[in-house]
């Protein structure tokens, strides 16, 4: 049994080697995946956009030796896909690719002995504002006193945060009005500008006019003159040149407000105000196709669910009103559900908004039940940046197994960004993103938010376990 272990070992070592020497290894594409202008986006998985227009060939800073080896040992491996668990063993990791778990060890590797912990893959979010501030949300709105490299700035220090607590990938949705911040900033992480989690951004969003994301209490005089954070149309002839225009600004899918905000549900049937149909949004998601990008739709429940299910969106995000009809529409769609439970359970100071709390619990745990898929996302941005790692207490103590939750920040979440394969695992070829928590967050979920190390694309961003120093460390 050793033996063919041993074998099997060197056959998938090999195997990579070969694949990563390919033509299609330097310059993979994968359908609706679209990150940097024409940018690697990955050590491993180099991906060539040709519906883009050229850009400017900005240099990679800061580049990882990718003849370099690393073993990183630890009490735990998890590959969460599977939920098996290899005890005492190590991965290796070449440059920025990952090699797999207990291969033969090349003779130069450095070892990184991590100990009692449990290494897991970098961890996703797919619902984050990296843009946004709790002031942001609150008179006088940002945009009108907050400039747009300031608000860059500020995502650098939400950028950093998020990796510090082991997302090494997230989902950006919606620029918050900061125009061009969001794809500045996930190209200078690409690029080894600046640390940060991959970043997959939806730039600025679709709305309507007297819908959500318009910025209310604006004297109308003005109001045309003031920048607003959406891309607002007012009849289905706008929705094309609106995803075309969405496109061009460099977005990697289209998010769209099929219902307005909590400030637009009425409040005592909590029925929500639907912004599009079934019609309508299948016009945006044919266009996004096109392009190669896939559709997030903001609904809180009813109408707007069902039609955007029926119109093969991506994701659902939030959800907090879903009806038993929904859940069962969801659960045998494509679709998946992204719940963003803690933005919610943040922000409670009325009874409304509690109640707001109450019903969403309820449709999760129904969801559950039903057999519906979800991924892991936060809205975080809507609270303060770096306390992401509680919607994992909120999914367990909802009734989803700890490593469920884990699944839906990993496996789950990398098939929703069609990234398998690549991301949220430990298989050859995958990115190296790593990170180690202490104790083991399949018994303890808790244990997910102890994070001690994090490797992200290569680049070793946290150790608080060793006293090494390395040649490429982001905290030296």
């Amino acid at each position: 049994m050793k033996t063919r272990n041993v074998l099997l070992a060197l056959g998938s070592a090999l195997s990579f080697v070969i694949w990563s020497l390919s033509p299609q290894a330097i310059a993979a594409t994968q359908s609706h995946v679209n990150m940097t202008q024409g940018q690697p986006s990955s050590g491993c998985h180099q991906r060539v956009d040709n519906l883009k227009p050229a850009r400017l060939p900005y240099p990679q800073q800061n580049s990882v030796d990718p003849k370099r080896f690393y073993v990183l040992k630890a009490a735990r491996i998890l590959e969460p896909a599977t939920g098996q668990i290899t005890r005492n063993g190590y991965v290796v990791v070449r440059g920025q690719c990952i090699l797999g778990v207990n291969v033969p060890i090349p003779g130069n590797a450095e070892t990184v002995n991590l100990g009692n912990v449990t290494l897991l893959p970098g961890l996703i979010d797919l619902h984050t504002h990296i843009l946004l501030r709790d002031e942001d949300q609150t008179w006088p709105y940002s945009i009108l006193w907050k400039t747009n490299p300031y608000r860059a700035i500020e995502g650098v220090d939400a950028a950093i945060k998020t990796l510090g607590i082991g997302f090494t990938t997230v989902r950006d949705l919606d620029d918050e009005g900061a125009v061009d911040a969001d794809t500045a900033l996930r190209d200078a992480i690409a690029r080894g500008v600046v640390p940060g989690p991959q970043l997959i951004v939806a730039t600025t969003p679709i709305s309507i006019v007297g819908g959500d994301m318009r910025l209310p209490l604006v004297n109308r005089e003005i109001r045309d003159r003031v920048p607003q954070p959406s891309h607002t149309v007012s009849s289905d002839a706008d929705l094309v040149s609106a995803v075309r225009s969405i496109v061009d600004s460099g977005a990697d899918l289209i998010k769209v407000y099929g219902t307005s905000t909590r400030r637009q549900v009425d409040p005592l049937t909590m029925e929500p105000f639907t912004q599009f149909d079934e019609k309508q949004l299948r016009i945006v998601v044919n266009e996004a196709k096109r392009y190669g990008r896939d559709v997030a739709v903001h609904a809180y429940g009813g109408r707007a669910v069902d039609a955007a299910v029926n119109a093969g969106v991506r994701t659902i995000e939030h959800g907090p009103l879903l009806t038993d009809a929904n859940i069962q529409r969801l659960a045998g769609s494509k679709t998946y559900w992204v719940p963003t439970l803690i933005t919610y359970v943040s922000r409670q100071s009325t009874d409304f908004e509690r109640r707001f709390v109450k019903h969403h619990r309820e449709v999760f745990q129904k969801a559950l039940r039903a057999g519906v898929k979800i991924g892991f996302g936060t809205d975080v941005g809507s609270f303060p940046h770096g306390a992401q790692n509680g919607e994992f207490d909120l999914m367990v103590q909802y009734g989803m197994r700890p490593l469920d939750a884990i699944r839906s920040a990993t496996s789950v979440a990398a098939t929703v960004l069609r990234l398998d394969g690549q991301i949220g695992t430990f298989a050859a070829g995958s990115d190296a993103d790593i990170i180690a928590v202490a104790g083991d967050p399949t018994s303890q979920i808790a244990d997910i938010r102890n994070v001690r190390f994090v490797m992200a694309d290569g680049r070793i961003f946290k150790n608080k376990i060793t006293n090494q120093k390395f040649p490429w460390a982001w905290d030296r």
